[in-house]
This record gives C-alpha cells, sequence and structure tokens, in this order.
C-alpha cells in the first residue's frame, strides 16, 4: 500500500507497514525534501521520539538515513514531548524536525510527525510534496542502504548525529509563558497522568518546582501504556478520575502519548473537555493577562468561542480539522490563542502546535489568579455566556463517495433540526449546520476509512443525543 500522510504525518500498525524499510523510505523522503527547499543553509534537523515500542530504534535509523544525505542531526537522548520537540527546532535554528509518535493512538501503532522550520506541522503543500518525493523514490527503485545500526550502540560511526536533551530550554521557556511565581504561591495539590507516554516528568518537575503538592500517576516507561489507550477523554482517564475524588487535590491533568494533547479534571472528580479548558484559558489569557489577537479553532470546535470573541472583540476564525489548518492561519495572521476539540491547543509566543503540557501549566496559573475551584471557575462561565454541551459519535459504514455525501447533505440541507432554524450550513469539512440558538451539528466523513464522525454541541443535554440521531438519519449511508 502506498504511504499515506494525514492532517500531521504518518502512521501505522508497528510490525504491518510501520517497518524499519518504511521508515527507512519515509525519512529519505524527508531527507530529499530538505535537500530540496533548503537553500545554502546549514543548519540540523531535529529527532526525537515517544515511549512506544521501539520508537528509540526508529528514530536513530531516521538519524542515520539523514546524516548519510550529509544533514546534521540532533537526536533525543530519550523519549520527549512533541511540544518539546518542536521548541528545539527554534533555539536549535533547525531546518525542521521529526517526531516517532503514533500520539494518542492505540500501542500497536507507531508514526512519523514532520514539524516544518515554522514549529508547526508540515502544511498542506509541504505534506503533498514529500509523497511526491516518497512516490518518485519507490517507482525507480531509489531507497536508503539497509542498516543495522537501528540495533547497535554505534553512535561514533556517525559525527553528524549528536545527542541532546531538549527538557531544559523548553522548561526555560515555559517559565517566560507561565507566571511560574503566581503558582509558587499558590499552594495548589496537583494530580499528574501522563498516561505512560512521553510528557512524564514535564508538568510534575515543573509545578514540584514551584512548590506545589504533585502525585504522578503512570510514569514510568511502559511501551504498552498499561493497556491504556493513551487520549486524555474521559473513558480512558479511570484511575486519574478516582485519584480527584478522593478529594485531596485542586486539579487534575492529563496529557496523550506524546503530549500535545491536554485533558482535565476538577477537584470534585469530573472531567473537564477541551472546549471548556479552550474557553477557561481564552478568558484567563484577555481577562487577567491582557491577551488580544485573533482566536483560531476547528469546525468541531465549541461555539462558545465565538462568544467569548465577540465579547471581547477579537477575530475568530474557524478552520478545517487538523493542527496544520491552525498553524497556517498562525503564520499569517496575529493570533492569541488556536486549537481543536481534540485537545491540541496553543498560545501567541510559543510554537505553532499543540501544547499539552502548557496548557496544564495554564490551567494551574487560572487557579492561582483566581483562588477558586475549578468547577466554580467553569460554573460562572456558564452563567455569563451560556451553558453548552458537546458529543460525538462514530458510525461504521459502508464504503460511500465522501464527495457525494457533501454535496448532497449541502443541497438539501432541512430548514430546521428538532426545534431549532438552521442559520448557516458549513461545508469546508463535512457538512456544518447551525442552529438559531449557536447549537450545531457537523457531519464529517473520515478521510480513510468507511467511517462517519458526527459531532453535536446543544444549550441543553438532551439534545446533544437528539442532534447526533439526527445527524445519522440525515447522513443515512
Amino acid at each position: 500500500m502506498p504511504i499515506r500522510f494525514g492532517t500531521d504525518g504518518w502512521r501505522a500498525v508497528i510490525s504491518d507497514e510501520f517497518t524499519f524499510e518504511n521508515v527507512r523510505h519515509v525519512a529519505q523522503a524527508i531527507a530529499d525534501y530538505v535537500l530540496e527547499t533548503r537553500g545554502d543553509s546549514q543548519a540540523p534537523l531535529v529527532i526525537g521520539f515517544d515511549t512506544r515500542f521501539l520508537s528509540d530504534r526508529y528514530a536513530r535509523e531516521v538519524a542515520r538515513v539523514l546524516a548519510d544525505e550529509g544533514l546534521t542531526v540532533y537526536l533525543s537522548k530519550s523519549d520527549c514531548p512533541t511540544p518539546a520537540l518542536a521548541y528545539a527546532i527554534r533555539y536549535l535554528g533547525a531546518l525542521g524536525g521529526i517526531m516517532i509518535t503514533a500520539s494518542h493512538n492505540p500501542p500497536r501503532y507507531n508514526g512519523i510527525k514532520f514539524k516544518a522550520h515554522h514549529t508547526g506541522p508540515a502544511l498542506p503543500d509541504e505534506t503533498r510534496r514529500i509523497e511526491e518525493i516518497l512516490a518518485r523514490n519507490q517507482a525507480s527503485g531509489r531507497a536508503p542502504a539497509a542498516s543495522l545500526w537501528a540495533l547497535s550502540n554505534a553512535d561514533a560511526d556517525y559525527p553528524r548525529i549528536v545527542r541532546f536533551d531538549p527538557m531544559p530550554p523548553y522548561l526555560d521557556h515555559l517559565r517566560k509563558l507561565v507566571d511560574f511565581q503566581a503558582i509558587a504561591s499558590s499552594g495548589l495539590r496537583v494530580a499528574v497522568d501522563p498516561m505512560y507516554g512521553a510528557g512524564r516528568g514535564y508538568i510534575a518537575s515543573f509545578l514540584r518546582e514551584a512548590g506545589c503538592e504533585v502525585t504522578e500517576l503512570h510514569s514510568v516507561m511502559n511501551p504498552g501504556f498499561g493497556g491504556i489507550h493513551p487520549e486524555p477523554i474521559e473513558r480512558n482517564l479511570s484511575d486519574l478520575l478516582a485519584t480527584m475524588r478522593s478529594g485531596n487535590y485542586d486539579l487534575g491533568l492529563a496529557t496523550d502519548g506524546d503530549a500535545d494533547r491536554i485533558g482535565a479534571v476538577d477537584a470534585k472528580g469530573n472531567f473537564v473537555d477541551p472546549h471548556r479548558i479552550f474557553s477557561l484559558i481564552l478568558r484567563h489569557l484577555v481577562e487577567e493577562r491582557q491577551g488580544r489577537g485573533a482566536v483560531v479553532k476547528t469546525v468541531s470546535t465549541t461555539q462558545l468561542l465565538n462568544r467569548l470573541s465577540r465579547h471581547y472583540g477579537l477575530p475568530l476564525y474557524e478552520t478545517p480539522v487538523g493542527f496544520n489548518h491552525i498553524c497556517a492561519l498562525m503564520i499569517k495572521e496575529d493570533v492569541l490563542m488556536g486549537g481543536e476539540e481534540s485537545g491540541g491547543m496553543t498560545i501567541k509566543g510559543h510554537v505553532l502546535d499543540g501544547d499539552g503540557i502548557l496548557m496544564g501549566l495554564l490551567l494551574a496559573e487560572l487557579l492561582a489568579y483566581r483562588r477558586k475551584p475549578l468547577h466554580q471557575i467553569i460554573t460562572e462561565l456558564m452563567e455569563e455566556f451560556g451553558p453548552f454541551y458537546y458529543g460525538r459519535n462514530d458510525v461504521h459504514t459502508q464504503s460511500f463517495d465522501k464527495k457525494e455525501l457533501t454535496q448532497r447533505l449541502t443541497a438539501e440541507a432541512p430548514e430546521r433540526i428538532l426545534h431549532h432554524r438552521v442559520v448557516q450550513v458549513n461545508n469546508s469539512d463535512g457538512v456544518k449546520y447551525l442552529l438559531d440558538d449557536d447549537s450545531w451539528l457537523l457531519i464529517r466523513p473520515s478521510g480513510t476509512e468507511p467511517l462517519l464522525r458526527i459531532y453535536a454541541e446543544a444549550r441543553e443535554r438532551p439534545e446533544v443525543e437528539q442532534l447526533l440521531e439526527a445527524g445519522a438519519n440525515l447522513a443515512h449511508v
């Protein structure tokens, strides 16, 4: 099967499609792309990896392929978060970076993310060019030489490969973005769950340095993630929820396999989803820190952000799903905060990629400023801007024509859904129906499999399920 990149790199099942041979092919295509576009620059590339099975070996093999092409490589000494690797691109002045990770995917997967010089995901044109080079290489029989170096310790054989630790400069950078002194004076008690992923030690180290009482769950090296799906959503966080329900902590924070996504739990043990995290941090940036700039969200992210943006007089942009679209806007516009419903978010002055670690620290800063429990802050937010409830269903179907479905759902848009009038139809990524009370329904075909993702947000909780059911009926594939 041809190797295809998604919105943030290539992912596949380990030892099935994700093999050392295919990893070398992808590494060669990236090396060729960098050599094609770097001009006279002699800047390095940086490589990092998460805690998955063989991630460190894959990373070393990628480094070897790049070094064989005459490129200087900075290779992380140990597993590291994707945002730490992205920041390394900036402070090392690198041409880009490669992260070996399947992010929030199950343990049987691994993947390769290419981060461009701008510190964010490769933009669509960049990804398309790498895929073209990859296809050309495979068609012509050009391939990097097979190597056993990935299974050896022969670092000395590759002088162009420099081992480095991305953690110290990354944490120094976070101290400039987060009010360390406010957190230090707060006396917060925090439970942190890195889900056995590459974020282990990062939030905990920062908060302990600030004098917080910190308990870290699932922080040991475990390539199988202890049987946990490393995505920080409610159904995967039973241990963190139980820890918070003990009543001994003010805040629970969770990051995914490569720590570019965030989930949270309040002191009562209630899960706080990324929609509310995004809204809380945006309000904090504006009200407590007098931040200004645009807001960028994906089409599947809460309408609460629209209300906040109108209230504060901030421009708001809505993009297709994928952080590469957010990144593209942040390159061109003055953006205060950007993010998506999956939990990837960033702010002005930081890397152009999701950072679950920074978002967790900003939540701690928010609690330190407001001196109130998180559940109370959320209640006040909802009282001021209105309640919103969110849901999503993934519906497996027979194969269908995605273009035809989108055209039909647009052309046959209903005048009303439930008892609400449809006031806008957006088909930038699937088809989204915005209703007259700011609730919405999104029907979005998967780009890789016969699957419909149906999203809904409503002002009353029962209407979420009703909207999701309406979406399935409208699609009827």
